[in-house]
């Protein structure tokens, strides 16, 4: 005659299926999904990190938001328009890069400066400005809080110096240029000093990855 399997054989299988599963759930997610090579262990991220809503305004007047991150790789730069050394360095430095991938990422590649200097820069002086550098460059500004909430997500910090007797003032800004993958999210960081042939050939390998 056959018998029935006991309550508590049946509550043992359940828990021990139960752990082996969570066992493989969570060693499924320490696991990297490719290992980063050693001589980008200083400029990528361990983890991604996914950026949240946010909206500015662009050179044109228009509203840019999140959703104009996806889709394209961004390289992303902050920044301000009377900066006297910074800026215009790191502005021509990303057009030269962008001119040695050429094909390789242009219909991809996004470049964006953001300003941290809402006073002065104004949408329209924008659009000048980065025609100087590459017309195809993404300028962003907008009210003081819409940019604080926007550099905490890349913790970029920046401080407005002291006003000078002339009225103009310096902006004390991070100098990284910042990585964003076409899901949105944060995946490197390239600090300073930028060498133009050395960001051509993070960039590849990182997109190789």
């Amino acid at each position: 005659m056959a018998t029935n399997s006991s309550p508590l054989n049946k509550s043992l299988l359940f828990f021990i299926l139960s752990v082996l599963i969570l066992a493989a759930v969570i060693i499924f997610r320490l696991l990297p999904s490719k290992e980063i090579p050693s001589e980008l262990q200083a400029v990528m991220r361990a983890q991604p990190v996914q950026l949240t809503p946010f909206e500015l305004t662009d050179q044109s007047g228009k509203p840019f938001t999140l959703s104009q991150l996806k889709g394209k790789t961004t390289l992303l730069f902050f920044g301000y328009m009377s900066c006297p050394d910074i800026c215009p360095t790191t502005l021509s430095t990303l057009n030269q890069m962008v001119k040695k991938l050429d094909a390789y990422a242009n219909a991809d590649l996004q470049v964006v400066f953001v300003s941290v200097d809402p006073n002065r820069d104004r949408p329209e002086k924008l659009a000048e400005y980065l025609n100087y550098f590459n017309p195809n460059f993404i300028g962003l500004g907008g009210d003081k809080e819409a940019i604080d909430n926007f550099t905490r997500q890349f913790a970029a910090g920046y401080m407005l110096g002291e006003k000078q007797a002339d009225g103009n003032y310096l902006v004390s800004h991070t100098s990284s240029i910042f990585m964003i993958d076409p899901q949105a999210r944060l995946i490197a960081t390239f600090s300073p000093p930028h060498k133009v042939d050395t960001l051509v050939s993070q960039y590849k390998q990182i997109k190789n990855l």
